[in-house]
Parts: structure tokens; sequence; C-alpha cells
């Protein structure tokens, strides 16, 4: 394309070739350019005039703007809304949550003192603006509806407070579950499993000796079972002494704490040692007929305090052999502290 270009009659007249992609760009500058003088005079002078009603150009521009800003307002209240149902969604979810840990508080025999200690640290946490919104006590749930509609300002409020909410209901479910696991393992130190499992021969109490005829109390359960059937600990604790003793035979005895023990009598072997410390369901000795017996059997006691207790009704609330390795495999000291974690 050539141009020419001259300056009157009596000029000499120029001429400019320009070539199609020259033509091309320098039209894309011109769009460019026109655009942004375009935006420019719309942000800095339409709604400049909108603003402060400039008499002559707000009452045209105004009713354009005005539309543009309706939408804007709209879609911002639209988002606003969206965002309070799923934050009053959450609040009632919390709520319920809080219910449920503190009914299994209770179950967990966690004090008053402790939730109200939780309760005065989560009040202090939210001194700020946050803890100025009414927050609904107890149980309680429901869809978040303001009356007027909420603000980004609201809106942030109420997530901080939900978020402290959240905290809080975390702690109590932890000090729940150290509360649980402090039962689980008192549990674990208080004979609760047969060590043999087997049928029980002869029970507690007063019966007719098997070798002189007469009656005698009997402080203890037999289970009859073939010779070197495997013994386990009822209960985990320190052994505190395996050797012969008398009428027992090779007897094992297992101090399980509070002046708790089992003892084993008439094992035909011992596997563990004086000093060592076993778990539940562990095996620590076999069936025998060592000492005063009549055959191969276990005698179990459990004393307290040095006295004789019916072993039977520490094992009516005890759990299978298999189920009690299962468990005391579980609660091991790297557990324990894994857990504490």
């Amino acid at each position: 394309m050539d141009i020419l270009i001259t300056h009157g009659g009596l000029a000499r007249t120029r001429s400019m070739h320009v070539r199609p992609a020259q033509l091309w760009l320098i039209l894309s500058a011109l769009v460019v350019a026109m655009l942004l003088l375009s935006g420019t005079v719309y942000h800095f002078v339409f709604l400049k005039a909108v603003r402060d009603g400039w008499p002559v150009v707000s009452q045209i521009v105004g009713p354009v703007v005005g539309r543009d800003a309706v939408q804007r307002e709209r879609y911002t209240r639209e988002n606003l809304d969206a965002m309070a149902q799923k934050v009053g969604e959450l609040q009632a979810k919390l709520l319920k949550l809080e219910a449920v840990g503190e009914r299994v508080s209770g179950l967990a025999g966690l004090k008053p003192e402790e939730l109200r200690a939780l309760d005065d640290a989560g009040k202090a946490s939210t001194s700020g603006p946050a803890s100025e919104l009414s927050v609904a006590k107890g149980a309680g749930g429901g869809p978040f509806v303001p009356a007027a509609g909420p603000s980004g300002a609201q809106l942030d409020q109420l997530v901080e407070l939900l978020d402290t909410q959240a905290d809080r209901s975390g702690d109590v479910f932890v000090l729940v579950e150290s509360r649980l696991l402090e039962r689980r393992l008192e549990m674990l130190m208080v004979p609760s499993i047969a060590p043999v499992d087997v049928p029980v021969g002869s029970g507690f109490g007063f019966r007719i000796d098997p070798f002189n005829r007469r009656a005698a109390l009997h402080t203890g359960l037999d289970f009859a079972a073939p010779t070197g059937t495997p013994i386990r600990a009822a209960a985990g604790g320190r052994v505190l002494e395996a050797d012969r003793d008398g009428a027992y035979g090779l007897s094992l005895q297992i101090d399980h704490g509070n002046g708790l023990i089992t003892r084993y009598g008439h094992t035909s072997q011992i596997l563990v040692q004086p000093g060592d410390v076993v778990r539940r369901g562990q095996e620590v000795a076999l069936v025998g007929s060592t000492g005063r017996s009549t055959g191969p059997h276990l005698h179990f006691e459990v004393l307290l305090g040095g006295v004789p207790q019916d072993p039977a009704k520490f094992l009516a609330r005890g759990e299978s052999l298999d189920a009690a390795a299962r468990t005391s495999a579980e609660v091991t000291p790297a557990t324990r502290l894994r857990k504490s974690r």
C-alpha cells in the first residue's frame, strides 16, 4: 500500500509504502489505545461523574453505571449468602459434636472442673471481636440464616469463632481418649482372662480334699489340661517369684500392683524369671503336676493383700485368650507413646 503525503500545491509530494503486516500492527495498536482510553474515561470520568452528581454526564451514564453496580452487588450478596449457609451448616455440626463430646466425657469419667477449665480457656481465647457474637449453648442446630444478610466482617468473625469451637471439641476428645486409655491400661493390670482355655474343674471354696477326704478350703481354681499346655498371664505385671513352693510345686507369682498378685501352681516348666515384666496373655509357664497334685492341671489363685480371692469374680469380666493376646500386643509402651502424641 502506498500513501501520498503533500503540504500544499507547490510542496513536494512524499510517498510512503506500508506493508500489510505493518498496517495490521498499526491498526492493532490503535484498537488497544482506544480500549485503554475508554477504560480510563469510564473509571475516572463517568464513575466520578455519577458519584459527584455532575449535571449532564451523570444523567447520561448514570443508568448504565447503576446497572453494573447492582449486578456486582447482587453477585456479592449471593456469594455471601452461600458462604453464610455453609458456615451455618458447619456451626450446626460443631454443636452436635460438642453435645456428643459432653456425653462421651461423662462416660469416660471426666470431672466437671476439667471441662470448665477448657471452657474458661476458650472464653479467654475469644475475647476479641468474635466474642461479641451470640453463640447457642447446649444442643442445637439448623442452618444459619441472618435476618439482614451477613457482611464479610461478620462471616470472618463467625469462622474465627467456629475455629475456636473446633479446637475446644478436639481438646475434649483428646482428653476423653486419654482417660479411656488409662482405664484400658488399668484393666490390663487386673486378672481378667483365664490362664488356660479349658473349663474350670474345681472352684473356689470348701470342698473334699482329694488326699485326706476331709473338708478344706480350696483357695483357687483348677484347670485340668495335658502336661505342657501353655499357661498365659491373666494380667500384665512383674514376675515376683518363679521357683518351687511346697505344696504348690513349681509355681509362679506375678505382681500386678496395688497388692494384687496371681499364683500359678503345679507347673511343669516356668518360661519367665523373677523381675521380668509380662503382658496379659503372654505365655509364662506350662501345665504340669508338681507338688501336691493328683494329675496334670493348673492351680490358679488371686491374692489381694495376701488374702485369697475368688478368681471367678475377676475372670467373669474378661475375654478369650486370643482376644487378650491381640489386645496386649496392641497396647505396648511404644503404642502408648505414639497415642499420647
